[in-house]
């Protein structure tokens, strides 16, 4: 079995770097976006897109938060993260469970939620 697809978004190189690195280090195969514009033509040609990892403020049409939204929308199944160090959103501007995760990043704390979202999304035994 491959591993599953995990999409990161982020507009700051370095920042996108180290973030794939953790994302991949849970047992993902990362796909890099700078922008939620250059993220959705990911999405395009990647259907199998398992997990959304995204900063909210970047360049472009629109910013992470909107981008969170659409997947939650169009693609309940994807598992969704918006990490920030500038905003904080509400809980009514994440889709129905996503995670925010503050910025600078704890590489413990991502593992943390990334393991919960796979545990959540098992399917539960009957009886």
């Amino acid at each position: 079995m491959s591993d599953p697809i995990a999409l990161v978004v982020d507009d700051e190189p370095l920042i996108l770097m180290d973030t794939a690195d953790i994302v991949a280090s849970a047992g993902y195969h990362v796909i890099e976006a700078r922008s939620a514009d250059e993220a959705f033509e990911l999405l395009a040609k990647y259907r199998s897109v398992k997990l959304l990892m995204t900063d909210v403020q970047m360049p472009g049409t629109m910013d992470g938060l909107a981008l969170a939204r659409y997947v939650g929308e169009h693609w309940p199944e994807v598992h969704v993260v918006v990490a920030s160090g500038a905003v904080t959103p509400k809980d009514d501007e994440l889709p129905h469970g996503a995670r925010f995760l503050g910025k600078p990043l704890n590489q413990a704390l991502v593992l943390e939620t990334l393991q919960e979202l796979e545990r959540e999304s098992e399917p539960r035994p009957k009886g």
